[in-house]
């Protein structure tokens, strides 16, 4: 179960958990459930077990018994440059769809610079257009990239992308 969003302190970057564990996928024979969209900033363990259970057995399901369902939230695979926009693909991502928390995506968009500014998403089949005007020469992407932060990218079994960003910058 990867490390769901809760109130660590600034510098604790759970964020980089959930990389690292989205990372161990390339791990032969394991799976992983997210809870970006389930966790609760003030409880380190969230009180949705359910939902937890159900997004483990269906890696089980599909995995080990061969049932055809869908397992995986959509996972990030690769992006590419498109004038002032950053194009990301994703995997997992049949009926990709972005739902705002708030108002707020939670994609970011930096360039050369670093900086990195709230973003403008846009759905195309299985891939996303992230895009800012303040960010002109885009570079690098980052979704749900705090430790607090909520689930707004799913596919369309309802099931949550994890984090993610396309720079290895260290902030």
């Amino acid at each position: 179960v990867q490390i769901a969003p809760f109130t660590y302190w600034e510098e604790a970057q759970s964020q980089r958990l959930r990389e690292a564990q989205f990372q161990s996928l390339s791990v032969p024979n394991t799976g992983m459930a997210v809870t970006l969209d389930i966790g609760e900033a003030l409880t380190v363990h969230p009180a949705n077990k359910v939902d937890v259970g159900e997004r483990l057995a269906r890696w089980a399901l599909a995995k080990d018994y061969h049932k055809n369902i869908p397992y995986s939230g959509p996972l990030y695979t690769s992006f590419k440059i498109k004038d002032s926009t950053i194009v990301v693909s994703f995997k997992y991502a049949d009926g990709l769809v972005v739902r705002p928390d708030n108002g707020k995506t939670n994609f970011q968009i930096a360039g050369s610079d670093s900086i990195f500014h709230p973003a403008f998403v846009s759905v195309t089949k299985k891939q996303l257009d992230v895009s800012s005007p303040e960010v002109k020469h885009p570079i690098a992407v980052r979704y749900a990239w705090e430790n607090v932060v909520a689930g707004t990218l799913f596919n369309g079994a309802g099931l949550p992308a994890s984090s993610f960003r396309t720079d290895s910058w260290m902030k």
